[in-house]
């Protein structure tokens, strides 16, 4: 029984097709921590349009595998979106982070990846 995302949507996106679920995992690995990596660099130097993409991007497929950081990875992106200077977003920024983190590593033992 995963503890740090959910595959019920995932499953049910896929029809039960394991093939697919196995694909969408392997996506998931594939993308989330490359993308991921991009936030923790341009979170810190304030480059607020990578920040943006980056966030953007991995927003299906966090909702997806239900992580339940979803609206902290909002908070981050809308931070980038809207150049919000004034605030600092270091403590959602970390909570995504360990979220993707434990997450990557326990798709990666569950699905043989």
């Amino acid at each position: 029984m995963p503890k740090h995302y959910k595959l019920d949507r995932v499953r049910e996106m896929a029809d039960n097709d394991e093939d697919f679920v196995m694909a969408l995992a392997g996506a998931f690995i594939e993308e989330v921590p490359e993308d991921a990596e991009r936030l923790k660099k341009s979170v810190p130097v304030k480059d607020f349009h990578e920040t943006y993409q980056a966030a953007h991007k991995m927003k299906p497929t966090i909702d997806l595998f239900e992580l339940g950081v979803l609206d902290k990875l909002i908070e981050v992106q809308d931070w980038g979106k809207f150049e919000k200077t004034d605030e600092n977003v270091d403590a959602q920024l970390q909570i995504v982070l360990n979220a993707v983190e434990n997450a990557t590593n326990e798709i990666k033992a569950d699905f043989g990846l």
